[in-house]
């Protein structure tokens, strides 16, 4: 007994220790509620005489299952074998395959992935005739999803618009073939062991005495159908243990309800209730910035986080003029960090969307730093970045065959394989490049004329394209270009899921960079920006044991480091998208939780940084600064390039002793070393040392390859541009490359 309660705090014990009946533990960040689970669970078995195979554990990934089994290993050596732990999913397919024929399936069933399940679809819609434009099997997939998580099979499908309507089609054939082919979803493996125990109340018994106890993680995260099979599964001994955070609850948009939480008391009004609010990672003046953005929120279980660390640094807020200007501080900052002792595996860069992440891997690249971008593709390695990329590289240059045959058929325009394929050994018998084997191709009488007409088509948009750049057209009205005329974003937009937001959002950042390029470059062309590309994707990827970490909020869940550095801290950046009217509070109240697990993954000290600018579609627009800094006690902050405005928008100023430079160095010295901070240092970057307000009409300027020249006009921007009559002819020139003569 020692041995499992050694270490706990008051709360922790009582929900260790709690007998029968059902228990639910509010798990605040930090709170070592993983210990919890495990220590209980080893509780049972070596106190209570529960028989291991008796208890159902429940997490949300095999990570986390992973972990729970090397610690119970440890605390009951030789026992946790014989527990049933696992992720819903995985629980799941094990019980169906040992009640097949109860669940009206085959026990060799397989399971479809993702990818699976979008082909399987394709074919529906095709067969049925059915315009794939308007009706994306990604969006079908999606909405069938969501009706499995609902608990709705196909037959009590009740289509609200036209869509559905299709939707309800599709999911009854698509149903139909599932079990023809006998395999099952994702989807399938909870709902329909849900579905059979409804149906069938001798399976549903014998599955309920198979448990004696029943303990889940992350329950947040739970869905209605994930919730269904726990309530039922312990429907009679009602020894359900649920652990799990409100604050924490971020994935609403994949089915995740955070009421069956809060709501816990209602289906079990005789659950015992623990909290736990000790914080065993953070210092305390990050759990009050925390708290004072999430305690906001309506709906949400009241509790306050608390520690015995030290009080720590203050929380450093950095403004800069635009997202680039953020990118290259933050990575000053993480070198002074790095000089003061911490190193790059202590460092995390999270942000609310992975396109953020492009301008800070170009930085780090610069700076010559390792990173490491978890949860999701370096910034360039995107599929539709690599879509868009290759489109311009065959304009640029046709006879490049492995971008041609990346996009011959992207988005779907009829070129199958087999049509590629005949492509390819023409290509081979004749000894040109696939584009010129497309020529001949296009009148090939052998092919039908549906194909040549689709190859003709291909033919004629490249051709086009081609048109449009030797006629001037920039990087980033090409790019607009392609976009349009091969319906790229348009079948995104249609698509319509969480996914293809994403894949927007990234191919807008896309065009940000070229806008940048054409901001910076002294010869802003298609072959300059893609040569640039390519030698940034080429750079030697550094598989170092240290790197700096990347990623979005979302994948930062359950992780922690010494130093956290969140950014992007505007309106529509974090929280994302258009909550300045308030008129979505259930969309508002997640970004408040998404901020909370964000600045609660930080250990030691806490970095908020916001731009005043930032690219959107190609434009520079003025930015707010996120609202969580603003709710943020005054106390708790060290504020760095502007001072803490007013209400007004218009009385934001300059901060005359501190600035970007200086501010940072002073977050990454220690605690006793800021309490003796002696006077500002002045920090200079280029484009301060290059103020456009320096270079006026007639003034003459001087080029390092034009010469010295004369000003003839300034085009205000950031950068600003100016026309220069040089001695050999007048050129207009970014102003960070001009100097006074």
């Amino acid at each position: 007994m020692t041995q499992l309660v050694v270490g706990l705090n008051t709360e922790q014990l009582a929900a260790v220790t709690h007998g029968r009946g059902p228990l639910v533990v509010f798990a605040g960040a930090g709170s070592g509620k993983t210990r919890v689970i495990t220590h209980r669970v080893a509780h049972l078995i070596e106190q209570q005489g529960v028989a291991p195979w008796r208890i159902l554990a429940v997490t949300f990934t095999n990570k986390a299952a992973r972990e729970m089994r090397e610690r119970l290993e440890k605390l009951v050596p030789g026992q946790a074998g014989s527990l049933w732990v696992g992720t819903f999913h995985a629980i799941c397919a094990r019980l169906l395959r040992a009640h097949a024929a109860a669940c009206g399936i085959r026990k060799d069933f397989v399971i479809y992935d993702d990818g699976d399940q979008k082909a399987m679809l394709t074919r529906i819609v095709r067969d049925l005739k059915l315009d794939e434009k308007k009706h994306p099997p990604k969006q079908i997939a999606w909405r069938i999803n969501w009706a499995k998580q609902e608990g709705i099979a196909a037959d009590a499908f009740e289509p609200a618009d036209p869509f559905e309507r299709v939707v309800a089609q599709v999911y009854k054939v698509y149903e139909e073939r599932m079990a023809s082919s006998s395999a099952l979803d994702f989807g399938d493996l909870i709902f329909r062991l849900v579905h059979s125990m409804r149906k069938d109340p001798a399976l549903k018994r014998e599955l309920q005495a198979r448990y004696d106890h029943v303990l889940v993680d992350e329950f947040q995260d739970v869905n209605h159908v994930q919730f269904a099979l726990v309530e039922a599964l312990c429907e009679v001994h009602r020894n359900l243990c649920v652990v799990g955070d409100d604050d924490q609850s971020i994935y609403r948009w994949r089915g995740a309800d955070r009421r069956n939480i809060l709501d816990f008391r209602r289906h079990f009004p005789d659950a015992e209730v623990v909290k736990l609010e000790q914080n065993y990672r953070s210092t305390q003046r990050i759990l009050r910035v925390a708290h004072a953005v999430v305690s906001r929120n309506r709906e949400r279980e009241p509790k306050r986080l608390w520690t015995e660390n030290d009080e720590g640094a203050a929380i450093t807020v950095i403004a800069c003029d635009d997202d680039r200007d953020e990118a290259g501080t933050v990575v000053s900052a993480m070198r002074m960090l790095l000089d003061a002792g911490y190193t790059r595996n202590d460092i995390a860069l999270l942000y609310r969307i992975h396109a953020q992440s492009r301008v800070f891997e170009e930085a780090l690249r610069q700076a010559n730093l390792p990173y490491r971008v978890v949860g999701g593709l370096r910034f360039y390695d995107r599929a539709e970045v690599k879509d868009l990329l290759a489109y311009l590289r065959v304009v640029h240059n046709p006879d490049d065959d492995v971008s041609l045959l990346r996009i011959i058929n992207v988005p779907a325009r009829g070129i199958g394989k087999t049509t590629v394929e005949r492509l390819m050994e023409l290509a081979a018998r004749q000894g040109c490049s696939v584009f010129a084997a497309l020529g001949a191709a296009a009148h090939d009488g052998d092919l039908s004329t549906g194909t040549r007409k689709k190859l003709a088509g291909f033919v004629q948009l490249l051709d086009g394209l081609r048109h449009s750049a030797e006629q001037g057209a920039t990087p980033a009205e090409l790019a607009r270009t392609t976009l349009h005329e091969t319906g790229y974003i348009e079948a995104l937009r249609v698509e319509d899921t969480p996914e293809a937001d994403s894949r927007i959002e990234n191919i807008d950042e896309v065009l940000n960079s070229m806008e940048e390029f054409q901001g910076d470059s002294e010869e802003p062309t298609l072959a300059a920006f893609l040569e640039q590309v390519t030698l940034e994707t080429d750079v030697a990827r550094v598989q170092a044991d240290e790197a700096i970490t990347l990623m979005t909020v979302h994948a930062a869940k359950g992780l922690e480091f010494p130093i956290v550095m969140v950014a992007g801290l505007e309106e529509e950046t974090f929280p994302h998208r258009g909550f300045e009217s308030d008129s979505d509070p259930e969309e508002l109240e997640e970004e408040r939780r998404l901020a909370y697990v964000a600045f609660t993954r930080a250990r030691e000290r806490l970095f908020l940084s916001y731009a005043q600018m930032r690219r959107l579609y190609g434009e520079m627009k003025y930015r707010r600064r996120s609202r969580f800094i603003d709710e943020m006690p005054e106390a708790e902050l060290h504020w760095v390039g502007l001072r803490r405005p007013s209400a007004q928008p218009s009385t934001r100023g300059w901060h005359d002793g501190d600035d970007a430079g200086t501010a940072w160095r002073a977050a990454a010295r220690t605690p006793a070393q800021q309490a003796t901070r002696g006077p500002s240092e002045r920090y200079v970057d280029r484009s301060e040392a290059n103020d456009v307000s320096e270079i006026q009409l007639g003034m003459r300027v001087r080029h390092t390859k034009f010469g010295v020249g004369q000003v003839t006009a300034v085009a205000q921007g950031m950068p600003a541009r100016i026309t220069v009559a040089f001695p050999d002819g007048t050129r207009q020139i970014v102003s960070t490359f001009l100097t006074p003569a």
